[in-house]
């Protein structure tokens, strides 16, 4: 059963004050669910319409029924399971290997995409821009598939986390050089910028190799690439 402070808590999740003020986050679905309980990420609730968990402590586990999910949950579809977890510390990182970086990026399921790339392709730290959206907003924890539990996401001021750099910095724009003809290094900081404006120019400044993903359309209409997939590519390229 889910008891009405239970349901206030949880809906009150979904704003990020709240998520701050109660260190909490929520998630759903049972491999989004699973991949956090095989983590560090500590359980304070969980919520389930199934058994379909072994080996956590029971006294934090709450069968539900479904009209008692729907109650909670942010999905048209709810699926089975909804748990509550405590966000953690903050964790310190290396400047070493390729880092992703991203001023002002809005959009959740392009952050949550994004953090799954950086897991897909080794990326331990994505820094985030104090603008960016939050990496514990619902959606951007539904898009990461559990990824987030693999990727060390930091936020802070982008312009001095540049300005302090010891690796080379580069941006992503659509008049740099074409990343399919660049010898790429195998450590960096990569830039990508907001879906709308692109990178901001004061980061523009601190970018020391401007890079692009060519257009080959014949028309070369197209105004720009999905921020997401633009970083899918770049780290093809990088890792390649």
């Amino acid at each position: 059963m889910v008891s009405k402070n239970q349901i206030k808590l949880i809906t009150s999740l979904q704003q990020k004050k709240y998520r701050k003020q109660e260190q909490l986050f929520f998630v759903e679905g049972v491999k989004g669910v699973q991949e956090l309980l095989d983590s560090n990420f500590e359980l304070h609730e969980l919520f389930t319409t199934k058994s379909d968990f072994m080996a956590i402590d029971t006294s934090k586990v709450h069968t539900i029924t479904e009209s008692e999910l729907r109650k909670i949950s942010v999905l048209t579809t709810p699926n089975s399971c909804l748990a509550v977890f405590r966000i953690p510390k903050a964790i310190s990182y290396e400047q070493k290997g390729l880092i992703i970086a991203l001023d002002d990026v809005r959009d959740p399921g392009n952050l949550g995409t994004i953090i799954r790339l950086c897991d897909w392709f080794g990326v331990k730290t994505l820094f985030c821009s104090e603008e960016s959206v939050d990496v514990y907003n619902p959606k951007v924890v539904q898009a990461t598939m559990g990824s987030i539990s693999r990727v060390n996401v930091v936020y802070g001021n982008l312009e001095q986390f540049l300005t302090d750099a010891k690796l080379p910095i580069f941006g992503t724009f659509m008049d740099g050089a074409s990343i399919y003809k660049e010898k790429l290094p195998t450590e960096g900081i990569i830039v990508m910028g907001n879906e709308a404006n692109g990178i901001s120019k004061p980061i523009e400044n601190l970018v020391s190799k401007r890079i692009a993903i060519p257009r080959f359309g014949d028309l070369q209409a197209t105004e720009s690439l999905n921020v997401a997939t633009a970083t899918a590519i770049i780290l093809s390229e990088f890792k390649r």
